[in-house]
């Protein structure tokens, strides 16, 4: 089934003219700018996703007895696609962000969005806004831009009892974004949070589903008044074991004898399954490195950097790729790594992750789909 059968298209006239868009694509950050257009699919229980809509970008009409609005039914993703070296445009492993969308669905009793439909709307919306696709990759791989999409759905109805919608509305918008780094890419400081918890065993923890980053605010709040740029959270059992950031996977460079190890907190049902993170895993052994996912307790860390095994940290998502950390504060004291600086690892990693995105080296993993 192609594209134009699975949607309607209503385009909006007039388009923003040339010299308006130019004009919002200058000095580009992260999430602030959103193209013309948005994809919308309605889902009714009976009768399944109905037939979808490319439209203008604009305000959506809901009842405010929708579930959303009271018991939070509503998930979302995001990836990214890229300006080719040859004018294309191509996005990062859609249909992996997609399968990662219908588990969080499934664990909020929400329907499942099929694969196709998840990534031709994206392809639908992008082509029609393929003009707002920026191209930037400076040659240090320090500033790059791209195509944002996010994907979401929400629980509709009437109804004010406690259950499962009936109906629901799946949406892509996008728009183009920046460097995640203002001014160039600088390591942050991280409070290791030890009161607040991000998931527990049970949980929602590996679902992407907005509660998570609700009860995320107040801690990441009260990190930045500490002075930290975000908190990262431990297990909820122990209180020992590292979790990840309020929205970014994290990962240690370690050197063990002539090793130099990289690793990440262990997936238990409690993180999200970052696709970045798996990314970055594969990566990192094409490129020769150890990996290890294991259980890193806050005493591993603390006992690496007093002995100096600990070389340097980074979190690691769509939006920001790689971030890296140049200390982690806590109520045991401060630890800076790698004297505060970026480290050689984690930008390495990061060039080799964005070359691919970019169409630079070789796509052997066939990670990139073809948009335009």
């Amino acid at each position: 089934m192609s594209p134009t059968s699975r949607f309607d298209i209503q385009l909006a006239e007039p388009r923003l003219p040339t010299a308006d868009r130019t004009a919002k694509m200058q000095n580009l950050s992260f999430g602030k700018v959103l193209s013309e257009h948005m994809v919308v699919v309605p889902y009714r229980e009976g009768e399944g996703w109905l037939k979808g809509q490319l439209r203008p970008f604009g305000p959506l009409s809901i009842s405010p007895a929708a579930n959303v609005l009271h018991y939070g039914q509503a998930i979302f993703e995001g990836f990214k696609a890229y300006r080719q070296s040859d004018g294309g445009i191509k996005s990062f492993r859609p249909r992996a962000n997609g399968r990662r969308f219908n588990e969080s669905a499934a664990r909020l009793a929400m329907p499942e969005v099929p694969l196709d439909i998840f990534v031709e709307g994206a392809d639908l919306l992008c082509q029609t806004d393929h003009e707002w696709v920026p191209g930037t990759l400076d040659s240090e791989r320090l500033h790059d831009e791209s195509y944002y999409f996010r994907p979401f759905m929400i629980g509709l109805g009437d109804f004010l009892g406690v259950r499962a919608a009936e109906e629901y509305l799946f949406l892509i918008i996008g728009g183009p974004a920046g460097s995640y780094f203002q001014g160039g890419i600088k390591p942050v400081t991280i409070w290791v949070e030890e009161e607040f918890v991000r998931a527990a065993p049970g949980g929602t923890g590996r679902a992407k589903c907005a509660g998570n980053y609700a009860a995320s605010l107040l801690p990441g709040k009260l990190a930045k008044q500490r002075g930290c740029d975000q908190a990262l959270y431990l297990d909820s059992t122990h209180h020992r074991y590292l979790e990840e950031l309020g929205g970014m996977n994290v990962f240690l460079v370690l050197q063990e004898g002539t090793r130099t190890v990289i690793a990440t907190p262990e997936k238990t049902g409690t993180i999200l399954e970052g696709v970045t993170r798996d990314s970055l895993i594969i990566v990192a052994r094409d490129l020769g490195f150890d990996v290890e996912e294991r259980r890193i307790s806050i005493d591993e860390v603390e006992q690496a950097h007093r002995t100096g095994a600990l070389k340097e940290a980074f979190a690691c998502g769509t939006a920001a790729v790689i971030s890296p950390i140049g200390s982690l504060m806590s109520r045991r004291g401060t630890w800076t790594i790698n004297e505060n600086k970026v480290g050689e690892v984690s930008m390495r990693l990061r060039a080799a992750l964005l070359d691919i995105q970019y169409g630079l080296t070789p796509d052997t993993r066939n990670w990139m789909h073809s948009i335009l």
